[in-house]
């Protein structure tokens, strides 16, 4: 079978099945003995100078991965703040080095948005007992 993902796509594919990420030869994404985003070697991603979004996509994910307390509920809300947190970093970054207008106008409603969303999730939290993070 040939390879024709581009790194990007076997990073991303890797996110959903880290086996068959470690079997792409070249790709070594992910450690032996390890799975997940724990396990793979990011500096084939934070090392892309085309991409200034690296740095909080990848805080981002492994925040999300690393938000198990509770059941499914709190799981979930917890992993949607970190989510949230995620989109206003890029859109911090988006407000910094995007020359667009529409772009930066778009970065900051996310940004006003992903917030208040934010507030309501951790208003969650708070009225079922648990603490807000």
């Amino acid at each position: 079978m040939k390879h024709t993902l581009t790194t990007a796509a076997i990073a991303a594919f890797a996110l959903a099945t880290p086996a068959l990420a470690h079997e792409h030869k070249h790709a070594k994404l992910v450690k032996p003995a390890m799975t997940g985003m724990a396990g793979m070697d990011h500096s084939m991603m934070m090392n892309d100078p085309s991409n200034p979004y690296a740095k909080s996509e990848m805080d981002m994910h492994m925040k999300m991965m690393m938000a198990k307390a509770g059941d499914a509920s709190e799981k979930w809300t917890r992993k949607m703040i970190e989510h949230h947190r995620g989109a206003i970093a890029m859109s911090r970054v988006a407000l910094a080095q995007a020359t667009d207008a529409d772009t930066k106008r778009m970065a900051q409603m996310t940004i006003e948005m992903q917030e208040k969303d934010i507030g309501e999730l951790q208003g969650w939290l708070s009225s079922h007992g648990k603490p807000v993070q």
